[in-house]
């Protein structure tokens, strides 16, 4: 079962695709689907909690540089990226709010399946995704709020308590059935990722069903602005954790959580709270992420790497870990100003 599972989980771009060619072509029967949207993210965190168990935030504790290096990056660069490239092709408000959605967002559901291909550190992974999922329930609204609130009213404590429903609740409830009732469970937790695709399918097809008159002509800049923004995110959290001494199964664990983002929250957030047309970003992100990972995983599985308890010479240039450091310090100033400018 668990093979058959990967076969059609590594098939999700190309069903994904398939899917938003038939939404496009015929867009009715998708469109009154539009209210399942958020059902169907609970389901795909559901799917995302049942493949975890509480162990596997103790990880924290026994490599917390390297989890609170994934986390700051996911928070600190993903939204920055995200807010220069939208600023670089000047796209319309609603466009903007859905680029900066996304990169609010945690990490990527399928990126546990992508590191793994990649031979990355594959509880790293797990962890960090757990981690940035948790951390969301704030990050995600305020931040959103700091990027775009002087364009668009942001209803922070709404979207705050929307993230607990839809995401945390469903991650919680998955992590405390798995934990308790892993083992009689069995192979029946292999099919939650196979769900966990057909519903990311659907979300897709809805998106590209409910602005079909609009995506001729907004669909070539958003495709770039997705590209360079998953681009971005993977270099940069891949050099960022090489220049900081993290050994290489760390750096693509890193470089994957950071450029791999929970589109279909940024997709929910986007319908709910704003408009159809910001949440376009969010879906054709989904389609993107999951076909350059898995290229990117390839490329990886295919060269060397470190032994599993190897670190990489904590010896890295100086001058590279003072470059690394200093960005990071840079973005949290940036932060600190976009703050201050929002106050009255």
């Amino acid at each position: 079962m668990a093979t058959t599972a990967n076969r059609i989980t590594a098939l999700f771009p190309l069903l994904a695709l398939m899917g938003a060619g038939v939404a496009y072509q015929y867009p009715e029967p998708w469109v009154v689907l539009k209210p399942a949207i958020v059902p169907l993210l609970g389901v795909i965190m559901f799917g995302m909690g049942i493949t975890l168990k509480a162990n596997d935030f103790v990880l924290i504790l026994k490599q917390p540089q390297a989890v609170a290096t994934g986390a700051l990056l996911q928070f600190l660069l993903m939204p920055f990226i995200a807010w220069i490239v939208s600023h670089l092709f000047s796209l319309p408000a609603y466009l903007t709010v859905g680029m900066i959605l996304l990169g609010c967002s945690p990490g990527g559901t399928a990126s546990n399946v992508v590191c793994y291909l990649a031979r990355g550190d594959v509880a790293l992974s797990i962890t960090l995704t757990a981690a940035s999922t948790l951390l969301s329930v704030l990050a995600t609204p305020f931040l959103t709020w700091l990027y775009v609130g002087q364009q668009v009213p942001v209803p922070v404590a709404d979207m705050l308590q929307s993230i607990l429903i839809i995401v945390l609740l469903p991650v919680t409830l998955g992590v405390i059935i798995n934990t308790f009732f892993g083992q009689r469970l069995g192979k029946l937790t292999d099919v939650f990722p196979v769900i966990s695709v057909f519903a990311i399918v659907l979300i897709v097809a809805i998106i590209v069903a409910i602005n079909q008159d609009k995506l001729t002509l907004i669909a070539p800049t958003i495709a770039l602005c997705i590209l360079l923004h998953n681009g971005l995110g993977l270099a940069s959290g891949y050099g960022l954790a090489q220049t900081l001494g993290f050994s290489q199964r760390q750096s693509r664990t890193v470089a994957i959580e950071v450029g791999m983002q929970n589109s279909g929250l940024a997709v929910a957030l986007a319908l709910k709270y704003f408009t159809a047309q910001a949440a376009l970003p969010g879906a054709l992100f989904s389609i993107w992420h999951n076909l350059s990972g898995s290229l990117l995983a390839y490329y990886w599985s295919h060269r060397s790497q470190d032994s599993p308890g190897e670190r990489l010479k904590a010896d890295a240039h100086p001058v590279w870990k003072k470059a690394s450091t200093s960005l990071i310090s840079w973005l949290w100033a940036m932060l600190g100003r976009l703050f201050r400018n929002k106050r009255p």
